[in-house]
């Protein structure tokens, strides 16, 4: 039996922010996120992150945001969640059991939880939560 594609999904770019995103290599032809039965991966421009689905703790709707806070890859200084941000107006949180790298690869930093700014966050978190409520 194949396995079924990743599901692919895409940034929502805000119009306003696309030249400074654009600047660090961030495009939406160099940016989105998949996820299948395996593995979540966002790639934001020349920034990647993944992990086992296993690895999901859980996640939710979040936002609207400031976008000082938001636009391009941020991190925070106190959880060191990562951000892959393209609008303020809002995105989805995904936490992890182990924290991951992503934002500096070979720094000891490891993130609890990626914000991703997808253009359908409803739908991304539906996604990624069938996927984690499977019983194993």
């Amino acid at each position: 039996m194949a396995r079924p594609a990743p599901e692919r999904f895409a940034f929502d770019f805000e119009p306003v922010y696309r030249p400074a995103l654009a600047a660090m290599g961030i495009t939406p032809s160099r940016s989105w996120v998949t996820l299948d039965d395996e593995a979540l991966a966002a790639r934001f421009g020349p920034w990647n992150l993944r992990t086992p689905v296993s690895n999901i703790r859980d996640v939710c709707v979040t936002g609207p945001y400031w976008a000082v806070k938001a636009i391009g890859p941020r991190m925070s200084w106190s959880d060191h969640g990562i951000t892959f941000g393209t609008t303020a107006k809002g995105g989805a949180c995904v936490l992890f059991h182990q924290p991951v790298k992503g934002m500096l690869i070979y720094a000891m930093v490891h993130h609890p939880g990626l914000t991703v700014t997808v253009h359908d966050p409803d739908a991304f978190a539906a996604a990624v939560r069938r996927r984690i409520e499977r019983p194993a």
